[in-house]
């Protein structure tokens, strides 16, 4: 007996209904989604986190030993707190030809397409399977989906090539920057101020620092350009920042954050490398004062900058799906890089505007889940010709 068919947009009421803030778990919005699939005798394989409470899904239509093609979308959503919202976030809205709702730009719009789609890719004799690949912890930096993506290759058939339904307005995204991020830590002496020269001021050497710092996003805005991205260049900013106890105290530690968004090509280790070898000079003259002071400098996260060569398949494939010629390119980041990385050739293409994503009252055009379903309409046609 066939399972259920619901259109994209009931299927989003549904999604949107749990709240997957990255914070929590999202194994209620998972556990939905295995029973879809299995009413429709698709078998899942789940991928859990260290503590159990969030997973990532697999499953797989069509052939079940050879590749195909992978659709990737992350479950998890960014807070809501501190926005103000003209409707519930977690209840689905439909306002003149909008959808509103936390997700529904990025991106529970496009795993709505997904699994409207399998009954449609149920029915067909498909010469390559798709694979469905829902992942966590995308929002806190593509973390949730790297164990699934060691999987693929061993026990979870890999995919030849992924499109990732992040949201682009339904283009062919070929090339994105890698944000890259570090934690700095810098422990001096507390003195009472009177007796400034005994102590080691955490934050003036901190500053110090972040004078490297800025001269190094100088020197990035003024390289290497590529003007497919906005901005045309790599990015540097401090993100973070915190230090001292009181006014009368010289500050014991200081400690900030910074990120370079790195355009495709760009050897962010070279950058690590330039600010330790700054840190270090600095060192000397802390420890002539206090053996104890020190600069920690750690990489926190590393999405890497993703970019598909314009000959691969997967991107012949995605314009003929799109019904476009051209391919584009964005300065925020998506799994790709680590589709790209692990051997996978990777697309971004997915209903909505980026624009709207992590906003108050996120909405997506009825029509881009439509236009959604017609592309998934044309794989299916595809695989099945």
């Amino acid at each position: 007996m066939p399972g259920p068919t619901y259109s994209a947009k009931e299927l989003l009421d549904r999604l949107i209904s749990f709240d997957t803030t990255s914070h929590k778990t999202n194994l209620p919005l998972i556990r939905f989604v295995e029973d879809y699939l299995a009413q429709h005798g698709l078998a899942s394989s789940l991928t859990f986190n260290e503590e159990r409470d969030k997973a990532n899904l697999y499953a797989t239509i069509g052939p079940q030993d050879i590749g195909g093609i992978g659709l990737s979308g992350h479950t998890d959503v960014v807070p809501v707190a501190g926005q103000n919202w003209d409707t519930d976030p977690f209840r689905m809205t439909e306002r003149d030809g909008r959808i509103y709702g936390r997700g529904t730009t990025d991106m529970k719009g496009f795993l709505a397409c997904v699994l409207a789609a399998v009954p449609m890719l149920q029915s067909r004799r498909l010469s390559k399977p798709v694979h469905i690949l829902f992942s966590y912890d995308e929002e806190i930096g593509c973390t949730g989906v790297r164990p699934m993506i060691a999987r693929l290759g061993n026990d979870l058939i890999k995919p030849e090539m992924v499109i990732v339904g992040e949201p682009t307005g339904m283009r062919v995204v070929t090339a994105h920057k890698g944000p890259v991020r570090w934690d700095v830590d810098v422990h001096g002496r507390a003195v009472h101020s009177s007796m400034a020269p005994l102590g080691v001021n955490a934050i003036s050497y901190a500053g110090r620092l972040l004078g490297e710092l800025a001269a190094i996003e100088e020197h990035l805005a003024n390289t290497s350009r590529d003007t497919r991205f906005d901005p045309p260049y790599s990015t540097l900013q401090v993100t973070l920042i915190k230090g001292g106890t009181a006014t009368n105290i010289v500050p014991v530690s200081c400690n900030f954050g910074f990120e370079v968004r790195a355009l495709p090509g760009l050897h962010t280790n070279a950058i690590e490398q330039r600010v330790k070898d700054y840190a270090s000079r600095l060192l000397a003259p802390m420890h002539a004062v206090a053996k104890e002071a020190g600069i920690s400098i750690q990489q926190t996260n590393c999405v890497p900058p993703f970019a598909v060569d314009a000959d691969s398949p997967v991107v012949s494939l995605a314009l003929e799906l799109a019904e476009s010629n051209h391919t584009h390119a964005v300065s925020y980041a998506t799994e790709a890089g680590l589709f790209q990385d692990a051997g996978t050739p990777s697309v971004v293409c997915g209903p909505g505007d980026i624009a709207q994503a992590h906003t108050a009252n996120e909405w997506i055009e009825a029509s881009e889940l439509d236009r959604c379903m017609e592309f998934l309409g044309r794989l299916s046609d595809r695989l099945s010709a």
